[in-house]
């Protein structure tokens, strides 16, 4: 009789056992498959997967329970409630970037000022379904910049999190699916067929070098809240360009990148127990992200058209699009469009100083919606 309780008590757990859970593995899967057979953001959605399923199994040891506190929890403690993963993560991104592009062709950084608008439209409409912490932190999925999107949510302390970073990883991965279409619609055949000559100029290290510095003290002057965020990105960026730290460079860009990623979607997967993420504000969540990005791009192209108005030298309209931070796709995609309507349009490095100068934009664009939102939190 023993042994018969003894092997019942194995099964017990299962009572616990919850159809939201259920769903929940379901997702997980989901996000490992895209990760493993698509390729999208592999280092991200994998670990975010599996996490999706681990924190949602019955009594699960890595979340806390009782007085035991699972590791999970513990990594969202020690990096995400004080948003260190992030900034950590925009180290590396920063060593990544070549800012060469835009530094040929400053006004390209227009381009990524325009292409957020989005964000500040869907924090309007948002702003009709949740309470302003949360909308300002779905808006964000505009962005098109996953760890700035975290940032946001953390120090606003959405409770939307987990559904936050999977719409915004998921829409920077769909970039060359939804781009293409919102694109065309916006604009004429003419309009995707106009050339613009590439002269290449010399930057210098030094300006290399004194344009981290600079962005991140004007942009830390305008918009206080993004000085973390500029700042490590700039930092990263620093360390790429100095000369004296090429090892660390490489370790920036690829170690830490790699890793810190790896953690922050274990760590993110926290907030996807299933009470949390098995709602129906998910779903609403999900379209407001893609209204977001979409209206990002229907801005970075409308302001190209409203240039070409005034403008003697036409400016292709869908380097507007590349203003977005989803960077290289978008410039990409820019690029590819263009070859497609003229075997001899080459708007690549165009679209890649847009792109740049989307995530520079993207990040003081994050900081504005802090302050945004905390004065007018105050203020009531």
């Amino acid at each position: 009789m023993d042994l018969l309780n003894t092997f019942a008590s194995l099964f017990s757990n299962f009572g616990n056992l919850t159809w939201q859970m259920v769903v929940m593995w379901g997702i997980g899967a989901l996000l490992i498959y895209l990760a493993i057979a698509k390729k999208m953001e592999p280092s991200l959605l994998l670990p975010m997967g599996f996490g999706a399923i681990l924190v949602n199994l019955p009594l699960s040891g890595a979340i806390t329970q009782g007085d035991t506190v699972g590791p999970i929890s513990a990594l969202f403690e020690a990096g995400m409630s004080n948003e260190l993963f992030p900034l950590l993560l925009f180290i590396g991104i920063g060593a990544m970037i070549d800012f060469g592009p835009l530094l040929e062709k400053p006004w390209l950084m227009l381009f990524g000022a325009a292409a957020q608008f989005g964000i500040f439209f869907t924090l309007f409409l948002a702003g009709f379904f949740f309470d302003l912490k949360d909308a300002a932190s779905i808006a964000v999925i505009g962005a098109a910049d996953g760890p700035t999107a975290i940032f946001v949510a953390n120090t606003l302390n959405s409770q939307y999190l987990g559904a936050i970073m999977v719409a915004a990883y998921s829409y920077m991965a769909l970039v060359p699916i939804v781009q293409p279409p919102v694109i065309k619609l916006c604009t004429t055949q003419k309009e995707r067929r106009i050339r613009m000559p590439y002269n290449p100029k010399a930057v210098s290290q030094t300006t290399r070098i004194l344009f981290p510095i600079s962005v991140t003290v004007i942009a830390g002057t305008i918009a206080p809240k993004s000085a973390e965020l500029i700042g490590f990105l700039m930092f990263g960026n620093l360390i790429r360009e100095c000369g004296v730290l090429g090892s660390l460079s490489e370790t920036a860009q690829k170690d830490l990148a790699n890793l810190i990623t790896l953690v922050l979607g274990l760590s993110v997967s926290f907030r996807m127990k299933a009470e949390m993420f098995v709602t129906l504000e998910t779903l609403v969540i999900l379209a407001l992200g893609l209204v977001a990005f979409i209206f990002d791009t229907v801005g970075g192209v409308m302001f190209a058209k409203v240039l070409n108005l005034f403008s003697k030298n036409k400016i292709n309209p869908m380097i507007g699009a590349a203003g977005i931070s989803a960077f290289p796709m978008s410039s990409r995609v820019v690029h590819k469009m263009g070859r497609e309507e003229d075997q001899g349009n080459f708007l690549l490095m165009h679209a890649a100083g847009a792109n740049v100068s989307g995530q520079i934009a993207s990040v003081i664009a994050g900081g504005l919606v802090i302050t945004l939102i905390e004065n007018v939190i105050a203020g009531m």
